[in-house]
């Protein structure tokens, strides 16, 4: 079974079968971690990771059952050095429907509810179960253990159009903040939050440039920024509850 051989122990990515989870996770195993990620549809990205040996465990994780099993999954490892929280979703809001007297309120009301349900559940639940039900094999690690939860930058500032994505974020930054209360000294937790890491191909070159301009370095750096964050964290021995921002300096690039 991979990662009984493993040399520096085994790390679980959620969500790692394209952009910065395929990337870490590639990454990561070749430096003599084995990896174990969670992916919702077989892809050529997945092979990939696949050919690299990297465990990959089948999830959809709106799914209880397919968590429980996901769980289960683990039980070929005696410890878990960390658990990187990548799944996510990026969801808008549903339009707010004209106010009239043909106005379905009941509809609307399922709408909002299905976008907030399904965007805390991703980003917030799924990292609250996943985290406590494998607590026990974090701690059973030879060294200090990691948890790790990416977020985004608009969790700190929120966002007009993604406001059910922007509470969840902020809600896996709560979490990220009481389970480094609870956890220390046996497993550091903390949460990377980035701005805009990189494009996707159909971006334009229009909205590239407006993107651009939102930052003061005014790059798009590629995953492997957050793969050097990932191993700043796991390397060190004292950093805990800490929220690290990617965003180029966008905190400060006022109107």
């Amino acid at each position: 079974m991979p990662g009984l051989t493993a040399n520096k122990g085994v790390i679980i990515i959620t969500g790692a079968g394209q952009r910065v989870g395929l990337h870490c996770a590639l990454a990561l195993q070749q430096q003599g971690y084995q990896l174990v990620v969670s992916y919702r549809t077989q892809t050529s990205s997945i092979a990939a990771l696949q050919q690299a040996g990297v465990h990959c465990v089948r999830a959809d994780f709106n799914q209880l059952t397919d968590i429980a099993a996901f769980v289960e999954a683990m039980a070929a490892y005696p410890a878990i050095r960390a658990i990187i929280h990548n799944a996510s979703s990026w969801q808008p809001d549903i339009p707010l429907a004209q106010q009239n007297g043909q106005h379905d309120v009941l509809n609307q009301l399922q709408q909002d509810a299905a976008v907030f349900d399904a965007m805390h559940q991703v980003h917030a639940k799924v990292p609250y179960l996943l985290n406590r039900a494998l607590l026990p094999k974090l701690l059973a690690a030879d060294d200090t253990a990691d948890i790790i939860h990416l977020t985004d930058f608009v969790a700190s500032v929120g966002s007009s159009k993604h406001q059910a994505y922007a509470a969840s974020k902020a809600s896996l930054e709560n979490l990220t903040l009481s389970l480094a209360r609870q956890l220390a000294p046996n497993v550091k937790v903390n949460a990377i939050a980035p701005a805009l890491v990189m494009f996707n191909e159909h971006d334009d070159e229009a909205y590239r440039q407006k993107a651009l301009a939102k930052s003061l370095m005014a790059v798009a750096p590629g995953p492997d920024e957050v793969l050097q964050t990932v191993l700043y964290l796991l390397h060190s021995h004292y950093i805990t509850g800490r929220i690290l921002a990617l965003d180029g300096g966008r905190h400060l690039k006022l109107p």
